[in-house]
């Protein structure tokens, strides 16, 4: 327990043992969806889906016990959705390249990551956002989460051409509707595991109306080798191949980014006296690994979850949390068709309760609202972030509004010159690379 406390500093970041456990297992839980919809998005591309389940739970297991002892932070990673849709979709289908050739393209980007992260230069990209929108980041990526809880719960239906509120009378979404209750009154009561609780109660309620069953309890994961080292590198030079890597790169940098700095901007003690998110050059390191290895087990490009903000919003502020949750994802490993026997329900209602955490946190207090030159692009940033379900497409906007808006009105003094820079990577970004 010396040991623990030594290392992590458990008593220091105010946290406890039971905490981080919660944090932990709270957090997988609210991520564990990766497991069932990565492979089922990346049979598309023609992969193996078994396998594919296998090389996300490796990835995850991998990534976030990297992130928990190396970077000593309460983060997890796993392949990344939006991601994995355009790995599929766009570079296999559309493109018409090959799964191989995407997990090419994914390995280099991985290894450009890692190489940024060693020097630190991705810190330098972070410190060139402007504070203002890094305090936005926070509150947008808790309406993002709350959305994505809303839908998944099918409280909320998104159809073609509207948004419209779901049947109410639908058992699975008066299971969600119970579970926001349940969880609620925990919230209420101050009981830290109240999230797992209610996953629990929500989960024993579903089995016994029959709305969710169990098979069986243990099997062994299925085999990656049809994925493992299955790269193609014969375009490497090409203009696809390299036009692929710039867009992975740009989307994993910012969508890690957003993530650590809405966390832990959010988050009392989490940040250091510059506002930076503490051990954030370790933290990229550790992404850019699980990229790495990702690819190499063969799935798409490997990210820190926003997910991770319900392990947080219950107390979770050390790497315990992270080595707890890679931990799950082993048990997970060997018993995924217990895990299925979790309702969408239950987790939904713990990603709207981790979206209503980030939102309501203390970052707006360091909003200056009289000042619309900082406070307009701030507002874009916050509500890019949902109705776009991306957190890079709301920092895109957010600092090319920034731009735009104070270059207009001859705040030029404002405006660093590597926003510039930034401003019109994002511009480029929108109009020359594939997307």
């Amino acid at each position: 327990m010396n040991f623990l406390e030594n290392y992590f500093g458990i008593a220091k970041n105010g946290s406890t043992i039971y905490k981080e456990l919660v944090a932990g297992i709270t957090t997988f839980f609210a991520m564990s969806y990766i497991l069932f919809v990565n492979p089922t998005i990346l049979a598309e591309a023609g992969m193996d889906k078994s396998a594919q389940f296998t090389a996300t739970a490796l990835a995850a297991i991998f990534g976030t016990l990297v992130m928990g002892i190396y970077a000593k932070l309460p983060f997890a990673l796993a392949p990344g959705m939006g991601l994995n849709t355009f790995f599929a979709y766009t570079i296999c289908l559309t493109l018409g390249h090959s799964w191989s050739f995407a997990l090419g393209a994914v390995f280099v980007e991985g290894i450009i990551f890692f190489m940024l992260s060693i020097f630190d230069l991705r810190r330098l990209v972070v410190n060139l956002i402007p504070k203002s929108l890094q305090v936005a980041f926070c509150p947008g990526i808790g309406l993002f989460i709350a959305s994505i809880g809303l839908q998944q719960a099918r409280i909320i239906e998104m159809h073609e051409n509207s948004i419209r509120f779901g049947n109410i009378t639908d058992p699975s979404v008066l299971l969600a509707c119970l579970g926001i209750l349940v969880i609620g009154v925990f919230y209420v009561k101050k009981i830290y595991a109240g999230m797992v609780v209610g996953i629990i109660l929500i989960t024993i309620i579903s089995l016994s109306f029959g709305l969710t069953q169990i098979d069986s309890f243990f099997s062994l994961p299925p085999s990656v080798s049809g994925t493992l080292f299955k790269f193609d590198f014969s375009e490497i030079l090409s203009y696809d191949f390299i036009c692929l890597v710039l867009l992975l790169l740009s989307v994993d940098i910012f969508d890690t980014m957003g993530t650590l700095l809405g966390v832990s901007n959010a988050t009392e003690g989490m940040v250091d006296k510059n506002g930076s998110p503490k051990n954030i050059k370790k933290a990229f390191v550790a992404d850019s690994l699980a990229t790495v290895f990702g690819a190499i087990a063969g799935t798409n490009t490997t990210t820190t979850y926003i997910e991770s903000s319900t392990g947080v919003s219950v107390g979770g502020r050390t790497g315990i949390t992270s080595i707890v949750t890679a931990l799950c994802f082993v048990i997970a490993l060997f018993s995924f068709p217990m895990l299925r026997a979790v309702p969408s329900a239950a987790v939904s209602a713990m990603l709207i309760f981790a979206g209503y955490n980030m939102f309501m946190s203390q970052s707006f207090k360091n909003m200056d609202f009289k000042d619309y030159s900082e406070s307009v692009p701030a507002f874009i940033t916050m509500i890019v972030m949902p109705f776009s379900h991306s957190i890079v497409e709301g920092i895109s906007f957010g600092v090319l509004s920034y731009v735009l808006i104070n270059s207009i009105s001859r705040n030029l003094k404002k405006i660093n010159i590597g926003t510039y820079f930034i401003a019109a990577f994002f511009a480029a970004r929108y109009v020359i690379l594939p997307t």
